[in-house]
Parts: C-alpha cells; structure tokens; sequence
C-alpha cells in the first residue's frame, strides 16, 4: 500500500475534495482497469480523455483522481481529488515514486533525433555488452530486459510502462539503460520522473508535422530540445545545422561530435569497403579518443551512427579494443541488415519506408558503385497516396531495376498500390517490373543477381507480419530468404 501524500511527494497540487492522507493500491490510468482502492489519473488522448471517466471511476471504487480540469461527480462518492496543472506530467512523478525511483539504480542514455535512433541505441547496447555492463533497452522495435524481448507499441511508451520497465531492469540486474527518446514522448511529458545521465541529439528533418503530432518545423525543434533541459550531459550532431537551437537553453554539459565540422570528437579518413558480398566502412576517431575503427554496416550515415554511440561509451570508461570488437560485430534487424545468400552479389533489408528514408540509403549504396543497384519494395494500404508517387520516382531515378511489390496493403488492393508507384516511376526513365507477391519478388531478385549487384529489400525491415483486410499474417523476410534458398537447392 502506497501513501497518495508520498507518490504526490514532487508535484504542486491541491486536494480539492477528501484527504492526501490515505493508501492507494495501485496507479491506473486507463478507466477499463480501475480497482477498489485505486488512484486513477485522467490522461486527455487523442480519442479519449480520461476525466470523462472519472465518475465511474469513483463507482468502481477508485480512492483517489488525479484530474487537471473540473470533473462531475456523484454527492455520495468518497473518492479524493487532486488537482494538477498537467495529468501527463503529474503521471511521470507519480509512477517514478510508485515503483521506487528505479532510475536512481541504472545509468540512463535517452537518444533524440529524426534519423539514426532504433541503430544507435542498439549499437550503445552492443559496445557497452563487449565491456561487461548489462544494459536494458526501450525502442521502436522492442523493449529489451534480460533474455525477455517485448514487442514495442511506441517509440517511447507511456510514462507509467517507462517507470515499469525502469524497475523490471533494475530488478533483472541490467545497471544501464539505453532509449529511443521521440519528440511525442518528450511533448507528452513520458520521460520526465527522472534525469538522464546523457541525453543524446543525432540529427533533425521536417517529419512528423500535422494533426496529433508537431503544429510545425519550430514545435519538433522545440520539443527535442526538451531533453537536454532533463540530462546531466548532452552529447549533439555539430554537422546538423539546426544544434544550436535545439540546445537552446540547456542545463546540461554540451559535447559534440561530426565528420565535417570542428566537434570534440570526430571522423575523419572514411573508406568505403567492400567484397564477398559484404559492404562495411572504416574510419579514424580523433579528439577526445584516437582510434582505427571498421564497421560492418555500408555508408556515411553509419559512421554518424557508430560515432554517436563511441561518444557515448566514452563516458563509461570502455576500451578502444571493446568498442573496435563490438563495430564489427554490430547488426541491427531490420536497418540495413546484410542477409548473406552469396559470395557475388550483396542482399540487404532495410525499413525504409518513405521517400526521404528510400533516397539517403539508394544514394548511400551507389558510392558502392554496385554493377546493378535493384529495389524491392512496396507501399502500406491506407496512407498518402503521394508518399507512393514519391517512394516510385526516387527508386526510379536511383536503381538499375524496381521490383515492385506488397507491403501492408490493410484495407486497399495491392494492385492499386502498384499502380501509384507505377505513377511515380514514370516520372523518370527508370526499368521496372511488377510482382504483386512479395516472397515471388524477392525469389525473382535472388534468382536474377548478377556479381556486384547490390538488392535492397525496403519498407518492411523489423516487422514480422504483413496486414491484410485487418488481419496480421506472419511475415518475416529472413525466414522468406531462407525458405527461397532452401527451395532453389
């Protein structure tokens, strides 16, 4: 039993009605699982808002409600009420103080940014295992806590899940933590309750921007910037021209690392390389550390990746052999993700999946200068019709060949996705071919690789299903590859 005067111990509020002085059972913020005794928090979501649910709330046996707008209750209900300025933020404190303030018994690593964030993190995880810490991970794709994997619903969940996982961590032994921090998490207050030990800034783009998200560019600005008013030291991209601002009143020590400009830390002498149908990238570090590093992941932005994450691990006294070790050894599901089917030519999958995503990785692998660079990819059912057009005509600009295939069609017709991307294909004089099927697709492109081709399967990445008329069917393109391989022998 928790005392509500004690979980409220960090916050300004004022009890409106009953007592602070009494025991709450648990903390519940969604009205379906309401128990007697509870303290139930009104969270306003985008389709519903939880002081709409406060009566029945009280009803079902609720102790306590913690609202931050005037709610209507019954004469008779004994229930207390607590008045805050903000449920959102008032729900980060009261969850850190209902599981112990687990973040006092990790070292916390929170990284920001529109590209580079799910690879990052996955890398720090890598590095900092090679050195012997154990460290939990909270991402897009997954949470991970020991041997226990977790499918990830947001980038950044709720601020109650981050608090939960926080202890299940600590509990597990884990004494470092590494998360994908996004500007939704950081506007929706999911990562306060506690401070990151470093807070990190890889790099910004217009995205993200409309209705439920960000009003516009200057709002995502802002809204990263959060982090480094919650970090002890900020560690930020001096190659992205937008650094300055999104430090804009910072309360943390400032680091920065780049490839181009004079950062504390830097890359400098990359190679590209290449051979047995692997692609990689070497690089110098020099700065705050001096080393030789390989990578076995192709392109610029993977050193901005690996040099975030050195910056990183600086701070946790890791050895340059450690980390050289674990850049070799570094694998990401679903982020450009080497699958290796033969010596001659080089099979990737990679989950991008819109025309900004699509160009950075096309344009990366052409410096590989490949015999044939050749796309495979489709376009999720039910989302803009233009990010189809404009997926077509960057892959019709930079590959040799598209072959164009089913994403997540959900509720709309594969064919007449592909007919869109046709559409934008046609804006260029790029060779095409269609094969709705996407296992058939990709057959085709293993089938036809010539030596120094480079394949690209774009848009599904990580994900293991693919959604149709509502019914997610299992889908995993490793096993897709494997099943292709096994066939042909």
């Amino acid at each position: 039993m928790n005392r509500l005067k004690e979980l409220l111990a960090e916050l300004k509020y004022e009890c409106i009605r009953g007592t602070d002085d009494i025991g709450v059972t648990e903390v519940v913020y969604d009205s379906r699982k309401v128990t007697r005794g509870c303290l139930f928090i009104c969270i306003p979501g985008a389709n519903a808002d939880g002081h709409d649910f406060a009566a029945q709330a009280a009803e079902n046996g609720a102790s306590a409600l913690v609202v931050q707008r005037e709610v209507e209750l019954p004469e008779t209900a004994e229930v207390t009420v607590i008045r805050v300025e903000d449920t959102r933020y008032a729900m980060a404190f009261i969850s850190a103080a209902y599981f112990g303030h687990p973040a006092k018994r990790l070292k916390v690593i929170g990284i920001t940014g529109t590209k580079g964030k799910t690879t990052t993190t996955y890398l720090v995880k890598n590095i900092l295992e090679e050195a012997g810490r154990r460290v939990g991970l909270i991402g897009t794709i997954e949470v991970i806590i020991g041997e226990t994997h977790i499918h990830a619903g947001n980038t950044t969940p709720e601020s109650y899940l981050v608090q939960q996982y926080f202890k299940q961590m600590a509990d597990a032994g884990c004494d470092t933590v590494v998360m994908e921090v996004s500007s939704q998490g950081l506007m929706l207050h999911r990562t306060q309750g506690f401070v990151f030990d470093l807070g990190i800034f890889t790099n910004i783009e217009p995205d993200h921007i409309g209705p439920n998200e960000h009003k516009d560019f200057d709002d995502y600005l802002a809204c990263k910037g959060m982090l480094f008013r919650q970090c002890r030291v900020g560690i930020v991209n001096k190659d992205d021209e937008h650094w300055e601002k999104v430090t804009v009143g910072h309360t943390c020590r400032i680091e920065t690392y780049g490839i181009e400009s004079d950062a504390d830390l830097k890359a400098g002498n990359l190679q590209l390389l290449s051979g047995g149908g692997k692609l990689g990238v070497s690089f110098d570090v020099e700065g705050l550390m001096n080393f030789h590093a390989e990578l076995s992941m192709p392109g610029r932005f993977s050193v901005y990746n690996a040099l975030t994450a050195i910056a990183v691990c600086r701070h946790f006294d890791v050895s340059e052999e450690d980390v050289q070790k674990a850049l070799l050894r570094a694998k990401v599901k679903g982020r450009i993700e080497l699958v290796n089917v033969s010596d001659d030519f080089t099979l990737m999958i990679d989950y991008a999946h819109n025309a900004m995503a699509l160009q950075s990785l096309l344009s990366t692998l052409k410096e590989y200068q490949p015999h044939r660079l050749i796309s495979v990819f489709g376009c999720g059912g039910n989302r803009s019709k233009l990010r189809r057009y404009e997926m077509g005509e960057v892959s019709g600009r930079l590959s040799d060949l598209t072959i164009i295939t089913s994403d997540n069609p959900r509720f709309e017709e594969p064919q007449a996705i592909i007919e869109d991307i046709k559409t934008g294909i046609g804006r260029t004089d790029g060779r095409y071919l269609e094969i709705c099927d996407r296992k058939e697709a990709i057959a085709y492109a293993i089938a036809h690789g010539e030596p120094g081709d480079i394949i690209v399967l774009a848009g599904k990445g990580h994900e293991d299903y693919q959604e149709i008329k509502g019914v997610k069917y299992p889908m995993d393109e490793r096993e897709l590859i494997r099943d292709i391989l096994e066939e042909a022998r």
